[in-house]
């Protein structure tokens, strides 16, 4: 079974004067196109009030991986539709064809969508041939109303070609898993059963939610996923599966990835992880702490 050990921590920066400056910040999604990264980020404001978006969702780009200079205008913005009203939250980016602007391909950013009451939320898609005129397509996964939320979208592509989405859910007072196939990354989906549940001994003993999927060649896909006991107190673990998806085939004992310690057991207690790349050998983990500061972690693995 292999094991991950975190090499080297940073902090990610975003450039003053966007329409996220000054805001918490969440849900770093990261991806490489050539030389340049590229980012898609949650913004939320610090004194969140009814009638504020939970959040707004930009984008940028860089060349080092760990400043970003935010596009002028945001991505993604609540409504007019009723199931974003409240805001959008935790992008997650797939890009098909060879990247930005170059008319071969496409962005597909699954994010959450929450409704005007900030009592629901739903998994939405929005599409388009760069990240500054997406459409907003379909709802992809919604629970029937008063039952929890669908957001935290993970994909991965089986070696057969099709597709997994892998999803946070609410479930008896608690976050859970879940999982749906597809024939493309459009879907459509078909739910199957839960890829994996909590542990009852364990820190993921409550909670659960995605994180990012790192597939290499020979190796076993991982899951980089947040698990949390009652109290919320999230951390980073990491569980691996077969290329189809059918079985769990190993799961770390312990989070190898913990926020640092917090002044007050009042404060927010969490490390979440959203979206990876590679950095030669080593994994590079972008996450978020205390739900407003951003981080990379460079990861290897051994075994």
């Amino acid at each position: 079974m292999p094991t991950f050990a975190v090499e080297q921590l940073d902090t990610v920066a975003i450039s003053a004067g966007s329409a996220i400056d000054g805001m918490d910040l969440m849900s770093p999604f990261v991806w490489k196109e050539g030389d340049l990264y590229r980012i898609m980020v949650r913004g939320v404001p610090r004194s969140l009030t009814p009638a504020m978006p939970t959040g707004i969702i930009a984008g940028g780009a860089g060349t080092d991986g760990l400043f970003f200079h935010m596009d002028k205008g945001l991505a993604i913005t609540p409504g007019p539709g009723a199931d974003d009203a409240g805001g959008c939250e935790d992008p997650t980016v797939v890009v098909t064809g060879t990247g930005h602007g170059d008319g071969a391909g496409e962005y597909l950013v699954y994010y959450t969508g929450v409704d005007a009451a900030h009592q629901q939320g739903a998994m939405i898609l929005a599409c388009g041939p760069d990240l500054s005129s997406l459409t907003k397509r379909e709802v992809v996964l919604k629970a029937p109303p008063g039952e929890g939320n669908m957001k935290e979208a993970t994909l991965a592509q089986t070696p057969q070609g099709d597709w997994r989405l892998f999803y946070e859910y609410a479930a008896d007072e608690a976050s859970r898993i879940g999982m749906a196939a597809g024939p493309t990354p459009h879907g459509l989906w078909t739910v199957q059963p839960d890829p994996f549940g909590i542990r009852e001994d364990s820190w993921d003993n409550w909670h659960l939610s995605t994180g990012p999927m790192t597939i290499l060649p020979g190796q076993d896909p991982v899951m980089f996923y947040n698990g949390a006991t009652h109290d919320a107190r999230w951390r980073i673990g990491w569980i691996s599966f077969d290329p189809g998806f059918t079985r769990v085939t190993g799961r770390g004992i312990e989070p190898f990835l913990v926020p640092p310690p917090a002044t007050s057991r009042a404060d927010t207690d969490i490390a979440f992880a959203a979206s990876t790349v590679m950095e030669g050998e080593l994994i590079a983990l972008y996450y978020s702490i205390e739900d407003r500061i951003l981080r990379r972690a460079l990861v290897r693995r051994y075994g």
